[in-house]
Formats: C-alpha cells, sequence, structure tokens
C-alpha cells in the first residue's frame, strides 16, 4: 500500500485541510513554501488517464476549493502541478496535484519548464492524426 492510501486510511498522520468523499487535500511535509498542499484522489490511481472522468471533475473541484482555503495565506501567485510517471517527475506512485503558492518575497526561483526545443510541429501534427508522410 502506497504512503497517500496509508494518509487516507489515517493510519499515517497528515495536516489534512479538505476531505470528502473522493478526495482529500494536505500540507505538503516537504513543502517548497508556506501551504504547499497536496490534493490526491482517495482511490489509488497512478496516473490522470487512469481516473475515472468523475474523480477527474472532483479533483479539479477540491484544487478550486483548497485555493479558497489558502487565501488567508495571502500568496501572490501559485503554481499547479501534476506529474505523471517518474520519467515526469512523480516520486509517489498515486497521482497527486500540488498546489504551491508564490510569494513576491521567495528566494527560490520560481518553478520554470525547460527551453522549447526545435520540432517539425506538421509532422507532429501527422503523427497524432495517423497520417504517413
Amino acid at each position: 500500500m502506497c504512503i497517500f492510501c496509508k494518509i487516507v486510511k489515517k493510519e499515517i498522520p497528515a495536516k489534512i485541510i479538505y476531505e470528502d468523499e473522493k478526495t482529500m487535500a494536505f500540507l505538503d511535509i516537504n513543502p517548497r513554501s508556506k501551504g504547499h498542499t497536496l490534493i490526491i484522489p482517495k482511490e489509488h490511481y497512478e496516473t490522470f488517464e487512469e481516473l475515472p472522468e468523475d474523480t477527474a471533475l472532483a479533483l479539479i473541484r477540491t484544487i478550486k476549493k483548497v485555493l479558497e482555503i489558502l487565501k488567508p495565506l495571502n500568496f501572490d501567485g501559485y503554481n499547479i502541478l501534476n506529474n505523471n510517471k517518474p520519467t515526469a517527475g512523480q516520486e509517489v506512485p498515486h497521482l497527486h496535484f500540488h498546489i504551491i503558492p508564490r510569494y513576491n518575497n521567495e528566494k527560490e526561483e520560481v518553478i520554470k519548464l525547460s527551453p522549447p526545443v526545435e520540432m517539425d510541429l506538421d509532422k507532429v501534427l501527422e503523427e497524432l492524426k495517423g497520417i504517413k508522410s
């Protein structure tokens, strides 16, 4: 059983800030900023594409609710992140979203994407449509 499933079952303590029938939100034990929160489905799914649609919608609703809950922290911006599979940076194999509040006076650099890569977008589109060149 993964660590997040143990949190859902209350076998491991967590600083839970929101919970409903399908989702749970708790403060990250290794926060990147004040208020860094993880949002998870209560059922175990490793990646986003495994989620049933109703659970995906419930997660999005919970993300919006958590942003409201975090408002007293007076953040200046925020990141919403989701990594799927280790290659993309997923460390816990239970789907989760991060809400990372950002503050103007932070010393940490803002999370950035890697630089753009050269790519023939027409060829990518052909691949997606199953068109052969």
